[in-house]
């Protein structure tokens, strides 16, 4: 076991910031005609990146805490956390997909399936991480 948790807090971290980030990335103004109506025609890009970087925020927000309640940390429990980044990481891509689909038609239902089964996925590994963690307090600070 490794003592502390600096360096896999601040690893999370980095990934939450860049998985946000590249969020905004998906936005896209397409030249020619009207500036404005080509902002307004962009709501479904605007609703998906607004949903989707609050609920980073927020399983940033759950892992802060429950980060602040480990004293140490061991390969196991690095690995489960990698998975759960993976997840996060990924999160830009599904978002992606619901703002065009939204936009151009035809494949929503494909598309919140997705979105949906990464957050699925995401809470598994969370409860999956967190249950390891716990168990007979094996990484939790005294």
């Amino acid at each position: 076991m490794e003592p502390g948790t600096a360096r896999f807090e601040a690893f999370s971290d980095g990934v939450f910031a860049i998985a946000a980030t590249l969020l905004v990335l998906e936005f896209h103004v397409l030249p020619g005609g009207d500036l404005g109506s080509r902002l307004l025609h962009l709501w479904p890009s605007y609703l998906a990146y607004v949903t989707s970087f609050v609920t980073i925020g927020i399983i940033w927000m759950n892992h802060h805490h429950t980060c602040s309640l480990l004293g140490r940390t061991d390969r196991t429990m690095q690995f489960l956390n990698i998975l759960l980044l993976l997840t996060i990481a990924f999160l830009p891509f599904p978002t992606k997909l619901v703002a065009q689909n939204l936009q151009n038609g035809g494949g929503e239902q494909a598309a919140a399936l997705v979105y949906a089964a990464t957050f699925v996925l995401m809470a598994a590994l969370h409860l999956l991480w967190w249950r390891y963690a716990r168990n007979d307090r094996r990484l939790i600070a005294d």
